[in-house]
């Protein structure tokens, strides 16, 4: 060994061994034995018995050559042993031995050391220490091979190739290495002319085969040698590993695809596992695109609809062969929305175009929940003046202002484009325009669309349907006589008998005159009715004729027709055979059959126990009796009439009537004591002073006047000394009420009551005042008038007031005061109409108050009531099903939203079908959920937050069916086109993340 020969040239030195005594020789001896010995131990990779073995000898032993060889072997010993702080141990032996030999040895040592271990930064540090000049030729290549290699995994490939090319040729074994992963670098760099030339250089050997057929696979793939790229992929198929094999299905797959090759492309491209586990949108589009090149279509849906928020050439084709494949298998929706967003990139303008052309056509076919129909075609015709199919774009446009049925977005645009052809569309959409108006209640705007559409005379079918509906409007706005002119204008045009308004001109008609009083003409009409063939299609308006047949003849003094009438009505059994019983049995009294008059009236009485006319029934069966003379039958009925309705609109009038029945028959007393009770019980009502006065007469023809004196003294409401002023001021006042001077009736009555607060006339001034502040708008003025009507007994005026007082309330929005009037006209009220007016609002402020049980009971009364009208028992069924949803009771407001499916329309219809769709969302039923969404967004077009609501839960749906475009797209439209509804952009923002955060676990082209 080259260490034993320096140190026996130590010990011999130059010439002084003579003097070097034995002991001196035993000792170099033994420590070189001990080195010796450690040496051996190194070799065998024993390091930590030769590093404290060689600790032992650099300790002992003072030689500075034999101490810097232990420094040497201690240092690279702690290197292989990964001792903690090992590289200054290597840093200490250099330093402290400069003139070692073994320095150059140490860092060669260290680097290769680590080089071996795979720690290539570590490795590099050392390889950067070592001398290149005191390396042999083999040491050379290899160092050269191994720093290149180092600076190859640090990725600094500008110093690997200055080493690779460094390695000669003479070493086969690491030239051919470095030639390798200079080929390697140049095809990682894209040079693939480099990369072949430097793999040509080693293609005979066996073990560089395997690797180089990868790249050189993926260099014919990128140098569009498509065929030697699939030879060399599947050359290389075998030998890969799983991630190459990935890459390789890949190569293969896309050559094919590029060859159109399509059924031999489908396998590769469905192996290939991605980066990362992850695709991106363009190997989804590849794989779908190759399916719909195969005609299978659903695979094809399924690849390209997982490609959310592209945006870029690939997306674009994806989208617009994605809309293809819906409509090859029916899906015209979920087409729609593909193409629709294939037509907002410009990346290919070919087919930008032919993606506007399908969504301009679906959007005519199927609807479209994002723009009006008109809209979306003329934006078309705008852009692309010249496309081919123009003529039928221009046809679909025309048509589509009236089968879109959004008719207000269509308005608008037609208003905008009053041109030539378009006048026959602005007649139909204003017609139908105005129905929407008048369904939702909006009579004055309704009346307008009406009168738009009758200044359009182009189809006169649609002139005569506007002026019938014109006359509907006038009537529900109270203009009777303007009503009567529509109708008749109606009945003027040829066309009216065949349209569908027709069957009910007559009954209109007989309406309007009744409501003008003109009765002969009324009845006439109604008769007219009651013999036609819609008549007898439809037994409540049929019911309801004879009724109005009748009252038109009662009042018209034809009493016989007015009972025969109302005998139709009875044996009809409908709604208000009551009423129609009870008229007839009051028209015998006028024919002079009193005797059939008693007999009816007692029949009523039991046969409609709880009829509102029982009240009046009994009364006139009581001035019956009076008018026979049979007193002691009248006076059990009017005993009768006070113990069930003691506080109706009769308990006190029927007590009167007992008093003076008394009062003429000569039983003072008796009249005295009913007077009494009457003037006790119902003070300051004209029933109380008629009381007191007749009462006044019996005192003082029985000489008792100061007995009167005293008892009127105790009536805060008759005051004796004022009567006559009293009674002056009222009737002046009443005369300019009579006299329809709203002005000085004001002041009048103004006055009487500021002077005769508790006056005998406080009652009729104050009812007369309120009514004529109400009349001029003077709400507040009219409150406290009304409040002091509704304050006193039940008396005449009683039920207008709480109507009247209701109205006030109900306008100001005042819930707390309206509630209490609205519960006391309910039970009060003697018109029907009252009492539906009164629990239809009390339904309403309850929910306002969001007092949702009491909102759900008086609504479940409206709707229990036969004579409640479709819209009122529609706001009904609402209250019922949004007090559910607001109380989380999910089978009521399923049941109830399920009824308003069947009677609503208008917004409450919009909203009916939200929740049928969102119910059968949250049942699962995502395809009948999208079908009612659909439905919802054609038919309800004009009505955007439901509208947009829907659309939602459309995107929840697409989702649960697994359709991650469909559900990205339609939430990002409602997110873009629905900035009117904060909540619902909230509902869609957080769906969107919800699915992209689930799809960006498989898409890397999904940023989350």
């Amino acid at each position: 060994m080259r260490k034993q020969s320096l140190l026996y040239l130590l010990l011999l030195g130059t010439g002084s061994a003579t003097t070097i005594s034995a002991q001196q020789s035993a000792i170099y001896t033994n420590d070189l034995k001990d080195f010796n010995r450690a040496v051996e131990l190194y070799k065998d990779k024993q390091y930590q018995a030769s590093q404290i073995l060689f600790g032992k000898v650099k300790d002992e032993n003072s030689n500075p050559d034999v101490q810097a060889d232990c420094a040497y072997y201690i240092a690279i010993s702690a290197i292989r042993l990964n001792q903690a702080g090992a590289d200054g141990l290597v840093e200490k032996f250099v330093s402290d031995y400069p003139t070692s030999t073994k320095q150059n040895s140490a860092f060669i040592e260290v680097a290769e050391y680590y080089f071996a271990n795979g720690q290539y930064a570590d490795a590099l540090v050392w390889f950067d220490k070592v001398d290149e000049n005191g390396l042999s030729s083999e040491e050379t290549d290899k160092f050269n091979f191994q720093k290149g290699y180092s600076h190859y995994t640090a990725k600094n490939k500008k110093d690997a190739v200055k080493y690779f090319n460094m390695v000669g040729t003479a070493s086969k074994e690491y030239h051919s290495q470095a030639t390798y992963y200079l080929g390697t670098i140049a095809y990682e760099g894209d040079d693939y002319k480099e990369a072949t030339k430097k793999f040509d250089e080693i293609a005979g050997e066996e073990k560089y085969k395997k690797k180089m057929s990868y790249f050189q696979a993926d260099m014919n793939f990128k140098a569009g040698n498509f065929q030697k790229a699939i030879d060399d992929g599947n050359t290389a198929m075998a030998q890969s590993s799983a991630a190459e094999k990935s890459e390789l299905n890949k190569i293969i797959g896309e050559s094919y695809f590029n060859l159109k090759e399509y059924d031999k492309a489908i396998p590769f491209l469905k192996e290939y596992k991605g980066k990362k586990g992850k695709w991106s949108n363009t190997d989804y589009y590849m794989l779908g695109y190759a399916y719909y090149q195969q005609k299978d279509y659903e695979n094809a849906i399924a690849q390209f609809n997982k490609i959310i928020d592209g945006n870029d050439s690939v997306a674009q084709n994806a989208y617009y062969h994605l809309g293809e494949s819906y409509l090859k298998t029916d899906r015209k929706q979920q087409a729609l929305n593909a193409f629709k967003n294939a037509s907002e990139m410009e990346f290919d303008l070919k087919i930008q175009e032919d993606a506007y052309l399908n969504y301009a056509k679906l959007s005519y076919e199927i609807g479209n929940s994002y723009q009006t129909i008109p809209d979306v075609l003329s934006a078309f015709l705008e852009k692309y003046p010249n496309n081919p199919n123009k003529p039928e774009i221009e046809t679909l446009l025309i048509n589509s202002f009236i089968t879109s049925k959004n008719y207000k977005g269509a308005l608008a645009l037609l208003e905008k484009n009053k041109s030539f052809a378009n006048k026959q569309a602005y007649q139909k959409v204003t017609f139908y325009r105005g129905l929407e108006l008048y369904q939702d209640g909006s009579y004055q705007e309704a009346l307008a669309m009406f009168k738009k559409s009758i200044a359009e005379p182009r189809d006169a079918k649609f002139s005569a349907r506007a002026t019938f509906w014109k006359g509907e409007t006038e009537y529900n706005l109270d203009s009777f006589s303007e009503s009567l002119i529509s109708f008749k204008q109606f009945i003027a045009f040829a066309e009216a008998k065949d349209t569908p308004e027709n069957k009910n001109i007559n009954y209109n008609l007989a309406y309007a005159y009744f409501k003008l009083k003109e009765y002969a003409n009324a009845a006439e009409n109604f008769q007219t009715y009651v013999g036609s063939a819609a008549a007898k299609a439809d037994k409540v308006r049929l019911n309801d004729a004879y009724l109005r047949l009748g009252d038109s003849y009662f009042v018209s003094a034809k009493y016989w027709p007015a009972m025969d009438a109302y005998n139709k009505a009875i044996d009809l059994k409908g709604v208000d055979a009551d009423y129609a019983a009870f008229q007839k049995a009051i028209s015998y009294g006028f024919v002079a059959r009193n005797d059939r008059k008693i007999e009816d009236l007692s029949k009523f009485v039991t046969a409609f126990p709880k009829s509102q006319y029982r009240d009046d029934a009994l009364f006139e069966l009581g001035n019956t009796y009076v008018t026979e003379n049979k007193n002691d039958n009248a006076i059990q009925t009017y005993d009768k009439l006070i113990a069930d309705y003691k506080n109706g609109s009769y308990g006190a009038k029927a007590m009167l009537r007992e008093g003076l029945i008394y009062y003429n028959s000569d039983r003072d007393q008796l009249a005295l004591t009913k007077f009494k009770k009457i003037a006790a019980e119902f003070p300051n009502t004209p029933e109380s002073l008629e009381a007191v006065s007749t009462a006044r007469l019996i005192y003082v023809d029985s000489g008792k006047v100061d007995e009167y004196a005293a008892w009127v003294k105790t009536l805060d409401f008759v005051q004796v000394s004022d009567a006559e002023l009293d009674n002056d001021t009222y009737e002046a006042a009443e005369k300019q009420y009579l006299q329809n001077d709203a002005k000085k009736a004001i002041s009048g009555f103004s006055g009487y009551i500021a002077n005769f607060p508790n006056g005998i006339h406080a009652l009729n001034a104050n009812f007369y005042l309120g009514q004529l502040y109400f009349a001029d708008g003077l709400t507040e003025n009219a409150t406290p008038n009304y409040e002091y009507v509704v304050s006193r007994q039940r008396n005449e005026f009683t039920e207008q007031a709480l109507a009247r007082l209701s109205e006030i309330y109900l306008k100001s929005k005042n819930y707390d005061k309206v509630i209490p009037i609205l519960k006391r006209l309910e039970t009060e009220a003697d018109y029907p109409q009252n009492i539906t007016f009164a629990q239809a609002n009390l339904m309403k402020s309850y929910y306002e108050k969001e007092d949702y049980p009491n909102a759900v009971i008086s609504a479940e009364k409206v709707l229990a009531n036969p004579k409640t009208d479709d819209k009122v028992r529609s706001d009904a069924q609402i209250i019922v099903a949004r007090s559910a949803v607001k109380t989380n009771d999910d089978v009521k407001a399923r049941a109830a939203y399920a009824k308003l499916l069947t009677i609503a329309k208008g917004e409450v219809g919009a909203e009916a079908h939200y929740y049928d769709a969102y119910y059968k969302n949250k049942d699962g039923k995502f395809e009948l959920s999208n079908t009612a969404v659909q439905k919802l967004t054609k038919d309800y077009s004009g009505y955007k937050y439901f509208g947009a609501k829907g659309l939602v839960l459309m995107a929840k749906n697409f989702y649960g069916l697994k359709d991650a475009f469909q559900a990205n797209y339609i939430l990002d439209s409602v997110i873009k086109n629905f900035t009117d509804f904060p909540d619902v952009i909230a509902e869609a923002k957080a769906e969107r993340d919800i699915i992209q955060t689930e799809e960006a676990k498989t898409n890397s082209s999904i940023q989350k």
